[in-house]
């Protein structure tokens, strides 16, 4: 697909200085663009790569001063990373909006009802009284259990699992492997050591445009719901334990895993390999570091925690720094001890 410069700023709101007929067919980085090519420009460090650069289009922030002339046409925006982005998915959204159609062989209950515009690709599994709106993309190898509601425009990528019962709304983004409506960690210990389980019978309810990594496993409830609320973003490998609740908004990195019943207010952040203990409560807006492990609830929201168990981040910080200094006090204090036991003794021999 060919674009111009007029075309693009009109997409995204921006403004041409240069040739508004410049021509792109591709994204590039900017450090590697070349002839045809469209980048963007939002990091202060990669700066100097503005002016050597081979693009025939860059986004450049309205705030950036140019230090020197600049051989590609630029694109004014507020906000030149997010500008991007928002290029990058309406081309993401005209490649997905040419696959319509189900392919051969993929099994489709009699049952269920199937949207317009949708595409369901091979292998595919869709069981009974399943409801699938308008657009929707299911990609090869993707089973969807009985009475599964999916919302209009989201995309199921290759082997996503969602079972019985479950909810996912619209424009949600599904990866590839992902397993929606498993069944939750329950088993009960008896007297002879052993372990029975109890049946998961809830479900679980992705709200609108969520998007859910590689390989993300996200548990039913063992009654009621488990819950990712709108625009949640979470990244893969992640684990999300039956009845927890996510916020709207939350964003959750990659080998991050939260236990039962657990309920994340909205705009949190929790960085990789972070844990969360079961039946707790996080508050709006609190920040969660890499490789915490949080135990207890946070209840005070626009909070930053760090270290496992996790605490005050600042605190933390200001201990850790301590921590890394006790070599050295304790040299100081072995030299005051050794100090004071010498003055000590001159005390004694001045009195003899």
């Amino acid at each position: 697909m060919e674009f111009s410069a007029s075309q693009i700023a009109i997409l995204i709101n921006g403004k041409v200085e240069g040739d508004p007929e410049a021509k792109v067919t591709s994204f590039s980085k900017i450090e590697e663009a070349q002839n045809g090519n469209l980048a963007f420009f939002a990091n202060p460090k990669y700066e100097d790569f503005l002016y050597s650069t081979g693009a025939s289009i860059v986004i450049v922030s309205d705030s950036y001063e140019l230090r020197e002339p600049v051989a590609a046409t630029l694109i004014r925006v507020p906000d030149a990373y997010s500008a991007f982005a928002i290029l990058l998915n309406k081309y993401q959204q005209m490649a997905t909006q040419q696959l319509i159609g189900i392919q051969q062989p993929s099994y489709i209950s009699s049952t269920a009802k199937i949207g317009e515009q949708v595409y369901v690709g091979a292998f595919a599994y869709i069981g009974e009284h399943v409801k699938i709106g308008n657009n929707v993309k299911i990609f090869p190898g993707t089973f969807i259990g009985d009475n599964v509601s999916i919302g209009d425009n989201t995309i199921l990528h290759p082997g996503v699992k969602v079972y019985h019962d479950c909810v996912v709304g619209k424009s949600v983004t599904i990866h590839a492997g992902s397993v929606i409506g498993g069944d939750g960690f329950g088993f009960a210990p008896q007297a002879d050591g052993t372990y029975k389980k109890v049946p998961q019978i809830g479900n679980v309810v992705i709200e609108d445009e969520v998007e859910i990594g590689s390989n993300a496993t996200i548990d039913r409830a063992t009654m009621g719901s488990t819950i990712v609320r709108s625009g949640a973003k979470l990244d893969n490998l992640i684990q999300i334990a039956h009845n927890v609740e996510v916020g709207n908004h939350t964003v959750i990195a990659a080998q991050a895993g939260v236990s039962g019943s657990t309920k994340i207010g909205n705009h949190v952040q929790i960085g990789g390999q972070a844990g969360i203990v079961g039946h707790i409560t996080i508050a709006d807006r609190v920040l969660i570091n890499a490789q915490s492990g949080v135990s207890k609830s946070i209840k005070e929201s626009n909070t930053a925690v760090t270290g496992s168990p996790a605490s005050d981040y600042t605190s933390t910080l200001r201990s850790q720094a301590v921590a890394r200094n006790l070599p050295e006090l304790e040299k100081r204090v072995w030299e005051l001890e050794k100090l004071v036991q010498q003055l000590v003794a001159e005390k004694v021999n001045v009195n003899v």
